[in-house]
């Protein structure tokens, strides 16, 4: 079942084109990573599908219906990029005023827990670090046993520690039949979380596929190895040294490793892999790439 839909949406600003032409549909059951760098319109699509906002042109749905509706909105948790909570009032006190809003609310002592925030219940929020403010928020986004769960930016702020139990925390939710749509621009975030990843770019959808796919996509292999000195050499979209090693990215593994050997080139410790997410989705976001639509 669709629980949230585009179809050709797209969300003008004054002369700024937010998004083009966007499809995008989240499943039952689907926890979709969304990607893109900053101004690719990743949040005016979120705020379009909870009904923040209304698209310029296309049609958005949320439970089949319209997000702008109350009506949609109450099996939908979200979490906005940005929040503010009543700085006087205690966590407590935040959790059961929002707990108030659903028929069946997870008890506060254990979504509390569940976040870690279970020893901050008497604090007010005013009180609480950035990153402990930021765990409420997401937090109050589950308060409600929601089908779908939308979160933009979630781990903004939180430390390594803090961010896994977060993730965690939605790979729970995403165990027990819950969907949820993440923006994030950690990309190890949403190759660590996501089946499925869609990439925006300049207002438009690059990539929709697997985390696998997309670095498939680009057809670019990291060629890493030991060399003092290396001429230029053709296919070589990236060139990274660290650690004394120098690693090529290129769309030509084989060719690449027999120019090195035609070429001469004292060599060691040859290593070929895939791309990681993120050098994928550098690629992929390019502003050179040929036009993205064909991906």
């Amino acid at each position: 079942m669709n629980l949230a839909r585009a179809d050709q949406v797209s969300r003008r600003y004054g002369e700024v084109l937010a998004l083009d032409g966007v499809d995008l549909t989240v499943r039952t059951g689907e926890l979709v990573g969304l990607l893109g760098p900053n101004g690719a319109g990743k949040s005016t699509l979120i705020n379009l599908l909870v009904g923040v906002r209304r698209p310029t042109a296309g049609r958005v749905e949320l439970f089949g219906g319209d997000p702008r509706d109350p009506a949609s909105r109450r099996q939908l948790g979200v979490t906005p990029q940005e929040t503010g909570l009543p700085a006087t009032l205690r966590v407590g006190e935040v959790i059961d005023f929002v707990s108030r809003h659903f028929p069946d609310p997870i008890p506060a002592g254990e979504l509390l827990d569940r976040f870690g925030l279970g020893d901050q219940v008497k604090r007010q929020t005013g009180g609480l670090s950035g990153g402990q403010r930021r765990r409420l928020a997401v937090a109050l986004a589950f308060v409600g046993r929601p089908r779908l769960v939308v979160l933009d930016e979630p781990t903004t702020g939180l430390d390594v520690e803090a961010r896994h139990a977060l993730w965690e925390a939605i790979r729970g939710f995403h165990a027990d039949g819950g969907t949820v749509l993440l923006s994030s621009h950690y990309l190890e975030e949403v190759e660590a979380l996501a089946q499925r990843v869609v990439v925006l770019g300049h207002g438009r959808v690059l990539a929709d596929d697997t985390v696998e796919a997309i670095r498939g996509i680009v057809g670019v292999r990291r060629v890493s190895l030991v060399a003092d000195d290396l001429p230029p050499l053709p296919g070589v979209v990236a060139t990274e040294h660290a650690e004394g090693r120098t690693h090529l990215l290129t769309t030509d593994a084989d060719q690449l490793v027999r120019d090195l050997v035609i070429a001469g080139v004292a060599f060691r410790d040859l290593e070929v892999r895939p791309t990681s997410l993120e050098e994928a989705f550098l690629a992929i976001t390019a502003p050179d790439r040929p036009t993205a639509a064909a991906v």
